[in-house]
């Protein structure tokens, strides 16, 4: 079964679970006035709802490219994560309205064996059923079925905070239904701002994940003929495409033939592991002149001093131009022309003779 098929099947478990939910809470709630219990029956409510946005989601993001969208439509999934935050904030808000008001107008609850027991199994129900919904939501790379999985998971701690308030109404006679709401809107609204803030970097584009890059950084230099690995830049078009480009450093003595061979070689390999379609460029490796090494480390040496450059790479001596040319990383928040500027100073006064040509670049991955 296909992704898209397992996250629709998941939602529909979570769908029909949650409906039972709600109806159990939601009739206990009512019969023995519990604010808390209505206001978990509600976020059961929502997550079922979610589940139906998910499968909505998933859908329209599993259509094929066409001419107005190449890459997909991937990223709706990010929007389906978007909407169902939103659902989660306006709950929260609304739980919170409702306990305020139960706080200053209480009213006695009623609690009953029956009652308990019922709220207990619906914290089991809800409890393992989240751990299933996010595992699979780990499994299929699905950010949905993650968040609602956690969620739920949260909802059967919130859950089990009711049942300690029933034994404390039922034994001591204190109702602090109202007080509980609070603390459950609270956690609402709090993993519906952490739902939507994570789906919004996803559109914005977030960084790519530091394991990730450093693992196909290394699959990458491990191909014979590669020097080194810079410049990955990936772009995902949803969770499960990802399309991005890398430089490798190679000697200048390769013919077109070869470098065409490694290269297609390298994308190739990248897409069977890693399902990423990756564009492999290339930068030239001096192989026949000392004066290059010795540039080379005459420039290691300066930028040794300024804790900003995070690196230095592509580096390449023309000796019939007399030009030497390098790519330069600069820290996100330093002053990258000033430093770039400092340094081409510092070299021109090493080497007064040669041209000098550093390309600013940006920290895009680890």
């Amino acid at each position: 079964m296909d992704r898209s098929k397992q996250i629709v099947r998941v939602s529909i478990i979570g769908i029909i679970a949650n409906i039972v939910l709600v109806a159990f809470k939601s009739a206990v709630g009512l019969i023995s006035g519990s604010i808390a219990i209505v206001l978990d029956a509600v976020n059961n409510l929502s997550d079922a709802l979610s589940s139906v946005i998910t499968i909505v989601g998933t859908k329209l993001a599993n259509r094929a490219p066409d001419k107005k969208h190449p890459y997909g439509h991937g990223r709706i999934e990010y929007i389906s994560s978007i909407t169902i935050a939103i659902i989660v904030l306006l709950a929260g808000v609304t739980s919170f309205k409702e306990s305020v008001e139960s706080i200053l107008n209480p009213e006695a609850a009623s609690y009953s064996t029956a009652t308990v027991i019922i709220v207990a199994v619906a914290v089991l129900v809800k409890f393992f059923l989240g751990r299933y919904v996010k595992s699979q939501g780990t499994k299929y790379n699905s950010q949905s079925l993650v968040a609602s999985g956690s969620d739920a998971i949260f909802d059967s701690v919130i859950s089990l905070s009711t049942l300690v308030a029933a034994a404390i109404s039922m034994i001591w006679g204190i109702s602090v239904e109202g007080y509980l709401g609070v603390i459950i809107s609270i956690v609402i609204i709090k993993a519906g701002v952490e739902i939507l803030m994570e789906s919004l970097s996803e559109i914005i584009g977030s960084r790519v994940d530091g394991d990730l890059s450093r693992r196909l950084k290394e699959s990458v230099c491990a191909h014979e003929g590669v020097h080194g690995a810079y410049d990955l830049i990936l772009h995902r078009y949803g969770p499960v495409k990802t399309i991005g480009s890398v430089h490798i450093e190679v000697d200048d003595c390769l013919t077109a033939r070869e470098i065409h061979n490694l290269t297609r070689q390298i994308s190739l390999d990248v897409f069977r592991e890693y399902g990423i379609v990756l564009t492999v460029g290339i930068y030239a490796s001096n192989t026949d002149t000392d004066e290059a090494t010795k540039i080379k480390d005459s420039i290691n040496l300066i930028i040794e001093d300024y804790p900003e450059i995070l690196q230095i790479h592509g580096f390449y001596f023309d000796p019939e131009t007399r030009r030497a040319s390098f790519d330069m990383i600069v820290s996100f928040g330093s002053d990258a022309p000033a430093i770039r500027e400092d340094v081409l100073k510092k070299l021109k006064k090493v080497y007064p003779e040669y041209g000098f040509d550093i390309l600013l670049d940006t920290d895009f991955s680890d």
